[in-house]
């Protein structure tokens, strides 16, 4: 199998569509090759089941256009950084070799969402380590690992903003293919409830993300790291 240019890792299906469906689009767009890795089957989910919270995953998949997406099938409400996860997740970074890794934010009001952001990280490192977890693949350690921080009210400023404006119809269109989750709601995951459909609420946060950059819609990312910059004469986003 190739490599990945980009893999996102969500705890939940629908987490990458309502986070960074527009950045994987975007990739896509670009010709890169994208996956998403979904840890659990949902099983735990007050609406829809997880069967057909499957068939909306493929759907949303398709809209997006990302090459494959697989699910490791952890428990759903139950995920936790324990070594078995861990050796598990390692043998598909090792098979898939993404060279760049989206994870949620690294604090999350679901306890899958936080317990997720610890054990990709933690994974990504192992990864790398030929000695640990041996198996069919070779080590192998991703490039960089990247937050999605979309929704979240942490007053965390993001490392950088991705323009989706091109791409967001798309987006909006992928989140609703899990109409037994989205349809009818004002709130999901992360997405806090204002009295606005669901469907509104997506729109106004992708905007105000967006304006952040002087763009129409943007998907906000936060990194460990500080970002590099060859030539400050080309920086984007006017200051005045």
């Amino acid at each position: 199998m190739d490599s990945l240019d980009l893999l996102c890792i969500a705890p939940h299906r629908d987490d990458a569509e309502l986070t960074c469906g527009g950045t994987l689009i975007k990739a896509v767009d670009a010709g890169k090759r994208v996956g998403i890795l979904d840890l659990t089957q949902g099983e735990m989910g007050t609406r829809g089941s997880a069967a057909l919270r499957a068939e909306e995953a493929e759907a949303g998949r398709r809209v997006m256009g990302v090459a494959l997406r697989e699910n490791l099938e952890l428990p759903d409400a139950g995920i936790t950084n324990d070594d078995a996860s861990r050796a598990r997740l390692v043998q598909v970074l090792r098979r898939l070799r993404p060279r760049v890794v989206i994870a949620p934010a690294p604090r999350g009001r679901h306890p899958d969402h936080r317990r997720t952001t610890e054990l990709v990280r933690d994974a990504c490192f192992l990864s790398g380590l030929a000695r640990y977890a041996p198996g069919e693949f070779a080590a192998f350690r991703p490039l960089k690992l990247l937050h999605t921080i979309a929704y979240r009210e942490d007053h965390v400023k993001p490392t950088f903003v991705v323009d989706i404006t091109e791409q967001f119809e798309r987006k909006l269109q992928a989140i609703k293919c899990y109409g037994s989750q989205f349809d009818g709601t004002t709130q999901a995951g992360e997405v806090y409830p204002n009295g606005e459909p669901l469907y509104d609420i997506v729109r106004h946060h992708a905007a105000h993300y967006g304006s952040l950059i002087r763009k129409t819609y943007g998907e906000p990312f936060y990194t460990d790291e500080t970002m590099e910059v060859d030539d400050v004469t080309q920086l984007g986003v006017s200051t005045f």
